[in-house]
């Protein structure tokens, strides 16, 4: 495999399953380090150690652990040249907003949207510094969709992300830092798993409206963030980058 990283240094949070996991083993196959940031200590170090990477325990949600992990990973490797800010949930909770509390509008906010603001603020000083970087947010197809399946705070969160990366994407242009908004349609990961399980019909609504005929796996969301987070996207930002099986183009589906 070409090694477009060599050299690099990655930071992934949410790293030890899913999207963040198949990320982390891409871009140490392309010869980066790889630092997981993951609350969830025992399945993100065993995802670390898979990548012969470094595993720094974080809440996302708290700015002191988010500035800790970028300052560890400059202290350890020297650089961070890519931020992967993909930590998110999606609670059974969080439904039409008819019937969804303040509560868990809150708490998908703090964990999907504050998390990348912190995770922006900590990172940009040290790409700055070495006047060079590559961010990558994930927001969702979502962000630029709507559903009646509605989960309005993570909706509402991932447009938050989307608004967000392409406003720092234009403010650090010209100091060779890139900020993109990665926006997966439906992807087979636990998190996507364990809501359709409980929830049949909602898979079967939401598959129905995907033109390729399937959701997608995370190696090829993996694929994505490694091409965004690559020199070969030198001359992307400020984007939305959907990678969501045509689902954004599509009126009627083939059958």
């Amino acid at each position: 495999m070409v090694q477009r990283f060599e050299g690099r240094v990655a930071v992934i949070t949410g790293g030890s399953s899913g999207i963040g996991l198949a990320t982390a083993r891409r871009l140490a196959s392309e010869g980066a380090k790889v630092v997981i940031g993951d609350i969830s200590a025992e399945t993100a170090k065993v995802a670390a150690d898979e990548v012969d990477g470094l595993f720094v325990q974080t809440d996302v949600t708290d700015a002191e652990q988010v500035e800790a992990l970028f300052q560890t990973t400059v202290d350890t490797f020297g650089s961070v040249d890519v931020a992967f800010n993909n930590a998110g949930i999606s609670p059974p909770e969080d439904d039409s907003i008819l019937t969804t509390g303040i509560e868990a509008w809150e708490k998908v906010q703090k964990v999907n949207l504050t998390s990348v603001y912190l995770c922006c603020k900590a990172v940009l000083p040290h790409m700055r510094r070495q006047g060079k970087g590559s961010i990558v947010n994930t927001a969702s197809f979502v962000a630029v969709m709507g559903a009646a399946t509605s989960q309005i705070s993570y909706t509402a969160s991932k447009g938050g992300v989307l608004a967000m990366s392409r406003e720092l994407g234009v403010q650090f242009a010209r100091e060779n830092i890139r900020v993109n908004a990665l926006c997966p349609g439906p992807v087979n990961t636990p998190l996507l798993k364990e809501l359709f399980a409980k929830d049949p019909e909602r898979a079967a609504r939401r598959l129905v409206h995907v033109p390729v005929g399937r959701f997608a796996e995370p190696e090829e969301i993996a694929a994505a963030v490694a091409f965004l987070a690559s020199d070969d996207a030198s001359f992307i930002t400020a984007s939305q980058f959907l990678v969501d099986g045509g689902i954004s183009g599509a009126y009627v589906t083939p059958l």
